[in-house]
């Protein structure tokens, strides 16, 4: 299969009939899929009401089949085609946060949405994303859009149309280029199905910025012991991982430099995952500045590009730095953890 790839320069197109945009909607309204831009990493869509079309995108990813795909819509009126009731929680939450980078699960109608993108559950998880060239698409097809991270299941997600094509040149249909995302991680998963609203995913938006707006809500117990089972289907799998085994260290600087020396002595290639504040006091085979520690939303925009990067220079083993597990530094955390299989060195 040839990969076509649509650019788009979002700052200087207008997207409204955009002709990549057009060509690329046709192929959505054909059941082929498509990668596309968001502000927090590219997906891989495909129409959320074909079998046909969902199939694909398991198939690309090579993603289990019980993991649920986020459906994303051009407005909030498309809810009421596939949405059974929307809570007055989520009400608020979408005010807010719409477009953004929070997806909600409600209670599905059933019959409407293919049940491959729901994986059979009596709920769907539902985003908006704020993204011009993800907007245009999303109006010119008139679909509603399940849509994955456009990469290989368990990789790291993609922050470019090079990442995508790293990974799914000749599996996909096309890649529309928008050009890189900018919060870098994925959306926040929250769940309003229950009275007090759980948590399912950290992500774009933080636990502090949705209960400044609703109140209280539950972190997924899953979130913070990793022998719960978590109740999102999808939390349970590995993700983000880089092609060499990944390690937290909890520590000092001098702790993880020891360890660094302790893995060239055998012989290994070393890198370290740290940021621009640290960079300079590390030596290994590669040190990676991950944006900045003072500015966790930094860290967050570069996190998946670093550790695509690792790969690139064929290191054997990355040790990395830890954050502060508040804010947008708790889906910092989240995903190095899901990188790293949860192995932590404690000094």
């Amino acid at each position: 299969m040839d990969t076509k790839v649509w650019i788009v320069d979002k700052y200087v197109d207008k997207l409204e009939n955009n002709p990549q945009v057009v060509d690329a909607a046709h192929f959505l309204r054909e059941n082929e899929v498509v990668a596309l831009p968001t502000e927090t990493v590219y997906g891989l869509g495909g129409n959320a009401e074909s079998d046909e079309a969902v199939a694909k995108i398991f198939m690309a990813k090579g993603r289990p089949s019980d993991n649920p795909l986020i459906i994303h819509i051009a407005d909030k009126q498309q809810l009421t085609r596939f949405v059974k009731e929307v809570p007055e929680k989520a009400e608020r939450l979408m005010d807010k946060f719409w477009p953004g980078p929070l997806t909600i699960i409600f209670k599905k109608k059933h019959g409407i949405l293919s049940e491959k993108a729901t994986a059979g559950l009596d709920t769907v998880a539902v985003r908006l994303p704020d993204h011009p060239v993800a907007l245009a698409l999303l109006q010119a097809c008139q679909l509603p859009i399940a849509a994955p991270s456009a990469n290989s299941s368990g990789k790291p997600s993609p922050t470019n149309a090079g990442h995508v094509l790293d990974d799914l040149n000749g599996k996909i249909s096309g890649v529309l280029d928008g050009g890189p995302t900018g919060v870098g991680v994925e959306s926040t998963v929250i769940d309003c199905t229950e009275s007090i609203p759980v948590i399912l995913r950290p992500g774009g938006v933080t636990k502090e910025q949705i209960e400044a707006v609703i109140g209280e809500v539950q972190l997924d117990p899953a979130l913070l012991d990793e022998a719960s089972k978590p109740k999102s289907p999808g939390m349970k799998y590995k993700h983000y991982a880089p092609d060499a085994p990944l390690y937290l260290v909890n520590g000092s600087k001098v702790f993880l430099q020891e360890l660094v020396e302790e893995k060239q002595r055998d012989g290994l290639r070393v890198g370290i995952l740290t940021t621009k504040e640290n960079r300079s006091e590390y030596n290994a085979a590669l040190v990676l500045a991950c944006g900045k520690r003072s500015e966790l939303e930094t860290v967050a925009t570069a996190l998946y590009d670093t550790l695509r990067a690792f790969n690139q220079e064929k290191v054997d083993i990355i040790f990395s730095e830890m954050f502060p597990n508040t804010g947008v530094g708790h889906a910092i955390m989240n995903r190095l953890q899901k990188a790293a299989g949860n192995r932590i060195i404690n000094e």
